[in-house]
């Protein structure tokens, strides 16, 4: 056989045995990819959706923690925004320490592997890590106990799989929100407060170092338990961070000098009557924004706390302030202090129904004012009378005689808020403030009487503070708003005219103060339920009104707890501790009839009770002949929006007679006893005609 004839078959069979060679690594490769995808497969999704639930927690309008709850398990985990809620210098430090090309690499870092497997070949131990943030939130993700190279390639998957469903801040988040920080606390923040007190957007170089050294080894590195590892942990992360040249020597060096905290602060618990309320309304919602401003409940809290321990161990204190204009509660007390068991911390006072004593006379005057037989200047009887069996005493037993109305008001004198209740209408009080938002509650099957204006109702502190923002609003009442949601739609109600609320203001806010109080800056009332059982104080500026309750949550008298003694002081501290000045009231409405007793029309210089509207002889009541009570008037009007006068029409009276329309005067009526006036605009109007006598009739009508 030739050479040629011998290579030939020689070179064929080695050309088929690579080309079988080649066959079998590919099917082999193939065989190996088919496992490694039905692998990769078959560890199912991603538990995102898991790893993102975190501890509820209630923020104030300002995004600032006022109480968070722990999870099921008792773990704390807060959510972190890593571009607004945690301080750059940290973030820098960790990605230097941890992981320096985050942004770049898709999940795995080779050159952070290589570089990790070539000191420990070289050095003989873990110098650093070659885990990605990617990686260590896939482990955070899945824990496994056990470190083993099955281990460390499963997170390599789930981090490249997490690189392609989240994007990069919100993997630096989920990792901020996971990370251990020892025992049951997880995430930047949750260690941050636990540990410093404060949140994680402003850290110093030795806050930072420690809290990206205690995730490497949570539990060894407790500082609570291991302060020493924890420190000399820290100091590590320093000195690697002064070799990489990301920090320098000097910096490091002071930052080792700051000592480790060694206990765990208490995870804040602002407002929590508001906190367990919003939890309750608003149920698997992770963040409930709340309209309270954290640095004002703070203050009131403290406030209510040592007001309380100065009062009587069985005392407690409720607080709630509003802002007037947008009716946003600003902070709310519920008592004196939440976990004392004593006072029943636990009750929300503010929303307890109490007697309120002598806080609705306000709005008693303020009807009167609008039904216009009343001016803050009249004359008025505080001397005793009976009212069939019920016989009202003023609080000191005593009588003041004939005083202006004003002072009546000031001095909360019983009789003449008596009088001009029976003149108002006991059943059109308690509609009025129906109307105006306020749930009253009357014992059963009872209906509203004169006792209602000195207390006998049970009314809330926070439906007796909205009343009260409808004096600073200019008779208008807002429903309070606590929970900030999309869907606000609050209407204004009804509570009074503009100008008998602004009367009722003008008069409160000469109420002389407390000895802590300033003359004139804040408009206030106060108020004792029968048997010193409840004191209260409300008071507003034209900016907030703040409502305050003193007593025993039982109900059991205090002796001696009276509104101006225990409740007052504290309102007033209450506007100091707001930290800015009293704003002024809103100024009068256009048409209020400011003057003198000496200047009023003669009907309004001194207050008749009805019984002294009847005549004898050949005298006749004023009585209007049009509008007809009830009566719907269609009015035209011009292009520019104006009303055309409307005539008013009156039978009997003494001469003059004034007229008024919700309570503001519109000039006397001639002796043809008519006189055209102009409408207030479209909606209910309330007409009186007042004559020489004090003798009055009034319609209600509806102008269109």
């Amino acid at each position: 056989m030739s050479e040629a004839a011998t290579i030939g078959p020689v070179r064929g069979s080695r050309w088929r045995w690579i080309k079988a060679t080649a066959a079998i690594t590919v099917v082999a490769a193939v065989i190996v990819t088919g496992a490694f995808t039905a692998w990769v497969a078959s560890l199912g999704p991603l538990p995102i959706g898991e790893a993102r639930q975190v501890s509820t927690t209630v923020v104030d309008r300002n995004g600032k923690l006022l109480r968070a709850y722990a999870m099921a398990d008792g773990r704390w985990r807060l959510p972190v925004d890593a571009k607004t809620a945690v301080d750059p210098g940290y973030l820098k430090l960790l990605f230097a320490y941890e992981d320096k090309r985050f942004y770049q690499h898709g999940g795995i870092d080779p050159l952070a592997l290589s570089r990790a497997a070539f000191q420990l070949a070289t050095r003989g131990h873990i110098v650093s890590g070659g885990s990605t943030i990617t990686m260590q939130l896939a482990r955070l993700m899945e824990p496994r106990h056990q470190r083993s190279v099955y281990a460390k390639l499963r997170q390599m998957v789930r981090a490249i799989e997490l690189e392609r469903q989240l994007s990069k801040d919100q993997i630096l988040d989920l990792y901020l929100t996971l990370a251990p920080f020892g025992g049951n606390l997880e995430g930047v923040r949750a260690a941050s407060i636990a540990y410093f007190g404060k949140e994680p957007k402003r850290l110093s170089l030795a806050e930072s170092a420690l809290l990206v050294a205690l995730p490497q080894s949570p539990e060894r590195r407790r500082l609570d338990r291991y302060p020493d590892a924890a420190h000399a942990a820290r100091d590590r992360v320093l000195d690697r961070m002064v070799e990489d040249g990301a920090v320098s020597m000097e910096d490091a060096a002071q930052a080792k000098e700051t000592p480790v905290p060694k206990m765990r602060r208490q995870i804040p618990i602002l407002a929590p009557h508001s906190a367990d309320q919003a939890i309750a309304t608003m149920k698997d919602e992770p963040v409930i924004k709340l309209t309270l401003d954290a640095a004002l409940q703070k203050n009131l809290e403290a406030l209510a706390r040592d007001r309380a321990i100065a009062l009587g161990p069985d005392v407690s204190v409720a607080i709630i302030a509003v802002d007037n204009d947008s009716g946003d509660v600003l902070a709310r007390v519920g008592s004196a202090d939440y976990f004392d068991e004593r006072r029943a911390g636990q009750v929300d006072m503010t929303r307890a129904v109490r007697s309120p004593g002598s806080t609705l006379k306000p709005f008693i005057y303020g009807l009167a004012f609008e039904d216009g037989f009343v001016h803050p200047d009249s004359l008025i009887e505080d001397r005793p009378i009976r009212f069939g069996t019920y016989a009202p005493e003023n609080f000191d037993l005593t009588f003041q005689g004939t005083v202006p109305v004003r002072k009546a008001l000031q001095l909360s004198l019983n009789v003449p808020a008596i009088e001009l209740l029976d003149r108002v209408g006991a059943s059109r009080l308690s509609s009025r403030l129906r109307q105006a938002g306020t749930s009253l509650m009357l014992p059963k099957d009872e209906t509203p009487g004169l006792a209602m204006g000195l207390g006998g109702v049970g009314v809330t502190l926070q439906d007796l503070v909205q009343l009260y923002t409808g004096l600073a609003r200019l008779g208008a009442t807002k429903p309070l708003r606590e929970i900030v949601r999309a869907d606000d739609n609050r209407d204004t109600m009804r509570l009074m005219d503009q100008a008998a609320a602004w009367q009722v203001g003008n008069v409160l806010l000469g109420t002389p103060p407390p000895e802590n109080g300033v003359h004139g800056k804040i408009a206030f009332k106060t108020g004792t339920s029968y048997g010193y059982r409840d004191a209260w104080s409300v008071g507003f500026d034209g900016r907030i009104t703040i409502g305050v309750w003193v007593g025993r949550p039982d109900g059991t008298p205090v002796p001696g707890l009276v509104g101006r003694a225990a409740a007052a002081p504290i309102l007033f501290d209450a506007f100091a501790r707001t930290g800015k000045m009293p704003a002024a009231l809103p100024k009068a409405p256009r048409g209020v009839l400011v003057a003198s007793n000496a200047r009023l029309p003669p009907p309004l210089r001194r207050f008749r009770p009805l019984g002294e509207l009847v005549r004898s002889g050949n005298d006749q009541a004023p009585h209007i002949q049009f509008p007809l009570n009830g009566s719907r008037i269609d009015v035209d009007h011009s292009d520019d929006g104006r009303y055309a006068a409307m005539p008013v029409k009156v039978a009997g009276g003494v001469l003059p007679l004034t007229v008024l329309v919700n309570g503001v005067s519109a000039g006397d009526i001639d002796s043809r006893r008519q006189r055209l006036i102009d409408p207030p605009g479209p909606g209910f109007a309330r007409l009186t005609v007042i004559d020489a006598t004090g003798a009055a009739d009034t319609v209600v009508i509806r102008v269109q």
